[in-house]
């Protein structure tokens, strides 16, 4: 709200008169959005903060127009905005950090591992019931993961360690 120059009274009022403004000039609310998000975007280029974090400015912002019943034209707005990497700058493991992780008493942790070394997944992402066989002749000869399930980036991997791992 300060950021529009909206200051005078409670944190409600601000929101009264912000959502007034912005139904009765909707150009105006583009315009002070976009600015915000330039702001935002040149953060990013200055390495303040990453480009995955960009996304968490934009949220409430949607929000609170949606809770105002205020359509905007979003795909225009967030155009020019950098997207963000969804996964992370890890590196792969050695031989002598993955021994020392299956060595762990709890027998889930082998499958888990081996799946994620074999494939190149990420453990957060994984749910069991996104790993099933494939068989041929009668024979499990494989186990196909599904990568980031239900996301745009959703994929399939196959492997056979971690599906020995599970028997």
């Amino acid at each position: 709200m300060s950021y529009v120059g909206i200051t005078e009274g409670n944190l409600e009022d601000r929101y009264n008169i912000f959502g007034q403004r912005s139904k009765s000039d909707t150009f105006w609310l583009v315009k002070n959005v976009i600015r915000y998000l330039r702001i935002h975007r040149e953060r990013v280029e200055r390495k303040e903060i990453s480009a995955s974090t960009l996304s968490n400015y934009i949220k409430p912002i949607k929000l609170l127009c949606e809770q105002l019943e205020i359509s905007l034209p979003w795909k225009r707005i967030t155009r020019g905005i950098p997207r963000g990497r969804r996964y992370a700058n890890d590196r792969v493991p050695t031989i002598e950090e993955i021994r020392k992780i299956v060595e762990y008493l709890d027998r889930r942790i082998k499958p888990i591992v081996y799946s994620m070394v074999s494939s190149g997944i990420h453990w957060s992402y994984l749910k069991w019931g996104h790993v099933c066989p494939v068989q041929k002749d009668g024979n499990i000869v494989a186990a196909k993961i599904k990568v980031y399930a239900e996301e745009e980036d959703e994929h399939f991997t196959f492997t056979l360690e971690a599906w020995k791992q599970k028997l």
